[in-house]
């Protein structure tokens, strides 16, 4: 199915799918913005454990399978996709050396979906935080490094847009605190780097392409009122590769809308 008129993306860590239900939050978004597509990450629950209308949409869920009611990842769409597939492929985690640690293997956590339509694939992935240790920072670089390889092989096929929770700021403007947490995990040289490897496979970070400076932000903590003050990090993120960013329109951060810790972030095309 080919779709003509303006279609609405959307992605969102809901930090709990359940919780966000409960609240009535999820629902109160699907009415007001009415996404075409609407990828989902750290769900934390298999398909059926959230009941709420979603009358229209096909569902594609990927729970974890290492440790219940954790991670998860999940793409509600209008428009059927041609392909699904689930988890990084066994050939990008060879090629990344993407392995297992002390938590787990991030590749048995449901943290990526793509979706194939007609004319571009959908990737969501809910990306593996460094610790405030910063002890899963090798994983976080094989990491990067596998899904990096992975869309850029997608984007030789069809066009990709790529979204999600990367757990990083990629630049000074994309925290309100940028000096105190220079080192810390989300905002490491490593982490940087591997999103600086996105944009030279040739991704473009719509929103940061029309709009400048800093106080856009897409997640903040619980503590010291920092979502009233806006004291947050932008660490959500839709990635276009190039073939398809010129028609990628209107990125923004849709920071009033509550629910989770996290806010929604959209494109349209």
């Amino acid at each position: 199915m080919r779709y003509t008129s303006t279609m609405k993306l959307f992605s969102w860590n809901v930090n709990g799918i359940r919780a966000v239900v409960r609240k009535g939050e999820l629902q109160t978004f699907l009415a007001n913005y009415q996404p075409d597509i609407l990828c989902l990450q750290e769900t934390k629950a298999e398909q059926g454990q959230a009941e709420f209308d979603a009358s229209g949409y096909e569902e594609y869920w990927n729970s974890s399978r290492a440790k219940k009611g954790y991670s998860g990842t999940a793409i509600f769409t209008k428009i059927k996709p041609i392909s699904i597939i689930n988890d990084i492929p066994e050939q990008f985690v060879k090629a990344s050396g993407l392995a297992k640690d002390n938590y787990g293997h991030s590749n048995d956590e449901g943290r990526v979906i793509a979706a194939e339509f007609d004319d571009f694939y959908v990737v969501t992935a809910y990306t593996p935080n460094a610790k405030d240790d910063l002890t899963r920072i090798p994983l976080r670089e094989q990491w990067d490094r596998a899904m990096t390889l992975y869309c850029a092989d997608l984007s030789t096929k069809k066009a990709v847009l790529y979204c999600g929770d990367m757990n990083v700021a990629h630049t000074e403007d994309d925290l309100a605190n940028p000096k105190p947490n220079r080192g810390k995990k989300g905002f490491t040289a490593e982490e940087r780097t591997g999103f600086d490897n996105w944009l030279e496979a040739g991704f473009v970070d719509v929103f940061r392409r029309d709009h400048a400076g800093n106080g856009y932000y897409t997640w903040w903590s619980h503590f010291a009122k920092a979502r009233e003050r806006n004291v947050g990090w932008r660490i959500d993120y839709w990635l276009a590769s190039k073939s398809i960013a010129d028609k990628v329109k209107n990125p923004r951060i849709l920071a009033e809308q509550m629910g989770s810790d996290h806010c929604p972030v959209g494109i349209e095309l």
